[in-house]
């Protein structure tokens, strides 16, 4: 009954809303309510400070909510291991994933994953490095794509691609007819960050060539990066397998220092059956496309 308790706070902790908590398990809100309440009694403390229809957890629920999902983990494990024995792959995976990986890998993972283990769920949170970073640290997630400049106590770093990362120009731009462009002719233009994916990378290649970017705009959204250098407002430095062929009026060009954003895949170590696995499928669809 206790893991029932614990599974219960833990989706109400991730939804913030107890009617939410109540449908996605399946169960009533007053089952809710009293598993909550019952926790409560039993250590001496309110988890929940509740304010009409939303609910968000006190410091001490935020201190065990670590702890309680670590059992939750184990305790699928267990499961999964049990199965593993009896000849059985099941499970559920929680993937933490960036948007050029959702787009760009995801799909065919998951369908790899559906036809050699149909009995593997996977569940997908999107983010970008730092908030899935988070996730991993607090417990929400299983393993989660990261750069792999990250160190992560706990978990096992799988090394999966070294992205390129280049100069987008517009072909209106003085710049288009350029091979190669080096970091301070970057520095000279108006320049367009991109603030939801990449931004450290960028940022440290600025700060190692000590050139401080003419920044024009922030924009979180990468196709509005590109919208923006396609009117010639500025350029940008993204990832290359981000950047799409089908726009012609946009070129991207090599940096005359090579750099580079590298991806891995963080597993929470030791890792269930189910998270092997698509770590597996992963490296070796990764390693497929590479070659």
């Amino acid at each position: 009954m206790t893991l029932v308790k614990y599974e219960i706070f833990n989706k109400a902790a991730e939804l913030n809303s107890f009617t939410k908590t109540a449908e996605a398990l399946g169960v009533t809100q007053s089952a809710v309510s009293h598993a909550i309440t019952s926790l409560e009694k039993e250590f001496s403390f309110p988890l929940f400070i509740r304010n009409h229809s939303t609910i968000t957890l006190t410091k001490n629920a935020e201190d065990l909510l670590i702890t309680i999902r670590k059992i939750l983990y184990y305790n699928n494990m267990l499961k999964q291991e049990v199965d593993a024995i009896n000849g059985l792959n099941k499970g559920t995976v929680r993937v933490g994933v960036f948007s050029s990986i959702s787009t760009n890998w995801i799909p065919n993972i998951v369908k790899q994953m559906e036809d050699k283990f149909p009995n593997i769920k996977i569940e997908l949170l999107e983010g970008n490095y730092k908030e899935i970073e988070q996730w991993l640290q607090s417990g929400e997630l299983d393993c989660g794509f990261i750069n792999n400049g990250t160190y992560l106590e706990s978990f096992e770093i799988v090394q999966l691609k070294r992205d390129r990362l280049l100069c987008v120009v517009s072909n209106q731009s003085p710049l288009y007819r350029e091979n190669k462009i080096s970091i301070q002719q970057i520095g000279n233009a108006p320049f367009i960050m991109p603030t939801y994916q990449c931004y450290y990378d960028i940022q440290k290649i600025f700060k190692e060539n000590k050139v401080t970017p003419n920044i024009r705009f922030e924009n979180m959204n990468e196709n509005s990066v590109f919208s923006m250098v396609e009117n010639n407002l500025g350029i940008s430095i993204l990832p290359e397998m981000i950047i799409p062929k089908s726009i012609e009026s946009i070129k991207a060009i090599p940096l005359e220092l090579d750099s580079y954003r590298t991806i891995g895949l963080a597993v929470r170590k030791p890792p269930s059956p189910a998270s092997k696995k698509f770590a597996e499928v992963t490296k070796r669809w990764v390693s497929s496309i590479s070659t």
